[in-house]
């Protein structure tokens, strides 16, 4: 709906961050990097809904630090629940945790949170009538959909309800109600990532020891924590990244603790569908409600509880239990989050089975390596399992090599997710006999575009001048390759096939793609700490892998250049290239290649693109075969051997030239100039990003 349709509530003051949700949000689209959204404090938005006799589902309001004014222009039954706020109709004082009783011309207004809490949330009976984008009312600022067009509400807009029966309105007890505190403890499970493969045990020691302080760069996307820096158990990610924290991208879980370089971000139900660090440990689902009241400067303590024995949310949410701050616990699991192992049915494969809390299995292919025939057995999986869609599944997120297998803990616990995958394992074809449809997309690339030379500006401005890959991106990776110019940058680029393995790489069907020929594979670092924005569709390469962001927002990859769109916001409207029954551009297995256009071409493209016009997106059948492609690699074996030597020295002698500016650095002071090891310099730079 539009903000002149007429309702009968009208927004006489919005508040900062006041957005339409619903419960559990926008399920269905991890894989294509559409986070659910939904409140961020599950428990007191279906309480809220409770009170006023609503089912858990419907749609209400999430305030963020101060509420809005509203004035309804027809009797209804309301609620505030969530964090502690003054709350008043007509100017007098009224309870949270009721059911309040509204004539026509009455005005609701809510007040600035206080020192406890971060959100309160609004229910009125019959629920908020709201766009239904893919499934779910919930807004989504960032990609723009959803509520009351994709956006936050501002004074003037006028709401809908719906109609129609409800039950019975009811207080809500004491004890049923989340205790809010300055101090928390957050149960969280073991994995996916843990000691001693990516942290050393000192490191989950600290962990657990420390307590963490919520940086005020926290959002929806993620909380963002101070804390100890990890000692790390290995020096590098490899082909994912030069930093020991880069992994090949993998899905993430919200409430996963996502190590970004040295810095840690608690995901939250806005936050990235996939990517490429490491999570040690994940917030179970029914502690998650706790994300959406964490307050800047709060501190929390992570208590380890055991995976099969975690509350779930239908077991604790709307009960006695959900009151507690502290968390009960008798230690958690001692499996350094591996679930189990097994091998595939020819013997060739290792196949690890990893906790990412209590809701998801992710399944792990190989050795930590850029193989394709691992990423076809995730294809081979997930399609097992997509065929039979057992009951209680809710998502499947393939990664490079990997597949997230999410489930509703009470209908499906992972010991019956992990019996049961072992046992599809068994009945896959070999790997080398994948053959599936691939299209080659063409599209068009603005080299070292405007848009992108500003996001590395503003990173050096506000995050961090001194990154050697500042100030230009393209002449950083030529470095890290042994190349001898940056037209040779260039040529590599714009020569490869890039094969999309997984989409939602940060967000909305942003593509994580590899070159099909190894000696295209331009393998570079990621940025530590991430830039705060870039811009939508640029295109970057981090580890061994291409991205085109979906949408503004954070990011790491190194950038080449900038595209045309690929998530249609015109949806389902028409949009050259776009499948009319879906938004996103690219499917997996899509090959990209580029061809170069100016910046001011391309401003044109990607215009056209928004108004439904134009052709810049070429698109042509065809065909991927794991079996041709091996044939390609055992002819070509000895000339890429010789060029993944020189790239590797290349970067070898990179990280000896930043190992010795950072020892110079410290020496002198001279931080500005250099890069540093230097902790307190890092961390300064850490505290200007946003998470």
């Amino acid at each position: 709906m539009s903000a002149t349709t007429a309702g009968s509530v009208t927004v006489l003051r919005s508040g900062p961050l006041t957005t339409i949700q619903d419960w559990p949000g926008r399920i269905g689209y991890w894989k294509v990097g559409v986070p659910p959204s939904g409140p961020m404090d599950d428990l007191s938005f279906r309480l809220a809904n409770l009170a006023v006799g609503n089912p858990e589902t419907a749609a209400g309001l999430e305030i963020t630090l101060m509420g809005p004014s509203l004035r309804f222009d027809e009797a209804a039954v309301v609620a505030v629940t969530g964090a502690p706020v003054t709350v008043t109709v007509n100017g007098t004082t009224v309870p949270q945790w009721f059911p309040l009783r509204l004539a026509a011309g009455d005005v609701l207004d809510v007040g600035t949170v206080g020192s406890l809490g971060m959100r309160a949330y609004i229910a009125v009976a019959g629920g908020l009538d709201a766009e239904d984008h893919l499934g779910s009312r919930s807004t989504f600022t960032m990609g723009r959909f959803g509520g009351l067009d994709g956006r936050a509400l501002t004074a003037g807009d006028r709401l809908a309800l719906f109609g129609g029966p409800s039950a019975a309105p009811r207080r809500i007890l004491g004890d049923e109600q989340p205790a809010f505190t300055n101090n928390w403890q957050l149960g969280v499970t073991v994995g996916p990532h843990g000691a001693p493969e990516f942290f050393t045990e000192e490191d989950i020691a600290d962990l657990f020891a420390a307590d963490y302080e919520v940086h005020f760069n926290s959002d929806r996307t993620g909380i963002r924590l101070i804390g100890p820096r990890p000692r790390w158990a290995r020096e590098d990610g490899g082909e994912a990244g030069l930093h020991p924290s880069n992994i090949h991208d993998t899905a993430y879980s919200v409430g996963a603790l996502d190590f970004t370089g040295d810095t840690p971000i608690l995901l939250g139900p806005d936050g990235p569908s996939l990517g490429g660090f490491v999570c040690p440990v994940t917030v179970t689902t029914a502690q998650r409600w706790k994300l959406g009241q964490l307050k800047p400067g709060d501190t929390i303590r992570f208590v380890a509880v055991r995976g099969d024995r975690a509350a779930s949310p239908a077991q604790t949410g709307l009960g006695r239990r959900a009151s507690f701050v502290d968390v009960l616990s008798s230690g958690g699991d001692l499996d350094n989050g591996i679930l189990g192992s097994t091998t595939t049915a020819d013997g060739s494969t290792a196949v690890t089975y990893r906790r990412s809390g209590d809701d998801n299995v992710l399944v792990e292919y190989g050795e930590m390596h850029l193989d394709l025939a691992l990423r076809a057995r995730v294809h081979a999986l997930s399609e097992r399992i997509a065929a039979e869609k057992p009951r209680g599944l809710i998502d499947l997120t393939p990664g490079i090599r990997s597949l997230q297998v999410k489930a509703d803990p009470d209908v499906w616990s992972q010991s019956q997710m992990l019996e049961w995958l072992t046992e599809c394992e068994s009945q896959l074809p070999a790997a080398e006999d994948l053959a599936v449809p691939s299209r080659t997309v063409r599209l068009p690339l603005s080299w070292d575009d405007p848009a992108t030379r500003e996001a590395i500006e503003r990173y050096m401005l506000g995050v961090r001048s001194d990154a050697p890959w500042c100030p230009w991106n393209i002449e950083f990776i030529r470095r890290m390759n042994g190349l001898d110019s940056v037209d040779d940058v260039y040529r590599t680029v714009f020569d490869a096939s890039y094969l999309v393995l997984g989409l939602g790489d940060v967000y909305l069907g942003a593509p994580v793609a590899v070159p099909l020929d190894p000696r295209h594979r331009l393998v570079t670092t990621k940025y530590n700490p991430a830039r705060t924005w870039t811009p939508e569709n640029a295109v970057g390469i981090g580890g061994a892998y291409l991205c085109i962001y979906g949408m503004e927002g954070p990011g790491g990859y190194q950038f080449v250049g900038r595209t045309t769109q690929v998530w249609n916001h015109r949806h389902p409207l028409p949009a050259p290239g776009f499948d009319p029954e879906h938004p996103w551009l690219l499917r997996f297995f899509d090959r990209i290649q580029w061809y170069p256009v100016s910046a001011e071409e391309l401003l044109d493209m990607r215009a056209d693109v928004a108004a439904g016009r134009g052709d810049s997106t070429e698109i042509t059948d065809g065909m991927f075969s794991l079996a041709e492609h091996q044939t390609f690699l055992d002819d070509n074996a000895d000339d890429i051997a010789a060029r993944r030597r020189t790239m590797e020295a290349a970067r070898a002698e990179e990280r000896h030239r930043w190992s010795q500016q950072g020892e110079f650095a410290l020496k002198t002071k001279h931080v500005e100039d250099s890069p540093t090891t230097d902790r307190a310099a890092d961390n300064a730079a850490d505290q200007e990003q946003v998470a």
